[in-house]
């Protein structure tokens, strides 16, 4: 399709999206879901796409000259599915209204860093009342204290990614989380299998330790570490969520994540998230919202394919 038709065509892609996020709970909703945060790159030549900037991609793993989204996706025993998306606008493009104007970047348009964009994606969700339990997300949203504790404030549990040299509260001390894990006897670990994927069981060394207890009775905070089986490497998290909680669950929500990487590659290949030449805003928003809903209902379909959902053997609520 042309971007002609992206661009002049008269439809509201933010009203696709709300379409989209109630197809969405209506298909693939579960009051036991987690709403991942997550970004990917879309690799760009020259100067002139909204947004294109010498950055940082994960799909890369390197520093490309590339736009960047941030995306959230709800995950469910039903299947994974989109529920928003946001374009990352670099510094370089928010201090300059006049190359804003010529990519059709909105007038105003603010710099916003991912944190933030998650946190806007994520406030639409729970207004419009989509069923989850749990977010989870990579080291930059666990490492901005604000959108930890904008979560804390909303209720909402989470289990967030953060690096070693993350600082938290253990009784009077700020310690970092690298330094707790490494203290850590080896009783505290224990193997749980998280997932089944394509080559087997999931499975790690998880061990958890509590930290600041300001949340009052009924919630706590945690700091979780996953040690990999084969070479001992360790991933951090901090969660925060029902003093119930289980160790087993918060691995497996934090396992989660591995399903949006899922989605972002079905996407790009069954949908073409990635295959688009327009330059402006508006035509960007336009392809990705569509190709999130065809890949939404995609997802739909495999659902009814496959059945009534079955309890896994993993199960759903631990």
């Amino acid at each position: 399709m042309s971007s002609t038709c992206w661009t002049r065509s008269e439809w509201d892609p933010d009203a696709v999206r709300d379409d989209l996020r109630a197809y969405v709970v209506e298909a693939l909703g579960d009051p036991d879901a987690v709403l991942i945060l997550d970004e990917t790159g879309f690799l760009k030549k020259g100067t002139h796409s909204a947004g294109v900037a010498r950055q940082y991609t994960g799909m890369a793993g390197r520093i490309e000259n590339a736009q960047v989204g941030v995306f959230v996706a709800n995950a469910s025993r039903h299947g994974t599915a989109f529920l928003d998306r946001a374009m990352f606008l670099p510094k370089g493009w928010t201090d300059d209204a006049e190359r804003c104007r010529k990519a059709g970047v909105p007038e105003g348009t603010a710099f916003a860093t991912k944190p933030r964009l998650a946190g806007q994606m994520l406030d639409r969700a729970f207004a419009a009342g989509v069923p989850a339990a749990w977010v989870t997300g990579d080291e930059d949203h666990g490492g901005d204290g604000s959108f930890r504790r904008w979560l804390e404030q909303q209720g909402r549990a989470y289990v967030l990614a953060v690096r070693s040299n993350q600082f938290v509260s253990v009784g009077s001390r700020q310690v970092q989380v690298g330094a707790l894990a490494a203290a850590l006897p080896r009783r505290a670990w224990h193997q749980i299998t998280i997932a089944f994927g394509s080559k087997g069981p999931r499975r790690y060394a998880w061990a958890w330790l509590p930290i600041n207890h300001d949340l009052g009775p009924k919630w706590r905070r945690r700091l979780l570490v996953r040690k990999s089986l084969k070479d001992g490497e360790l991933t951090y998290y901090l969660a925060a969520g029902p003093a119930r909680t289980t160790l087993t669950r918060l691995a497996r929500v934090a396992g989660s994540r591995w399903s949006i990487e899922d989605a972002f590659e079905s996407s790009e290949q069954e949908v073409g998230l990635a295959d688009y030449e327009v330059r402006s805003w508006t035509g960007r928003r336009r392809h990705i919202t569509l190709s999130l809903l065809a890949h939404t209902v995609l997802a739909a379909v495999r659902r009814l394919a496959d059945g009534p959902p079955q309890k896994s053997r993993l199960g759903v609520r631990n």
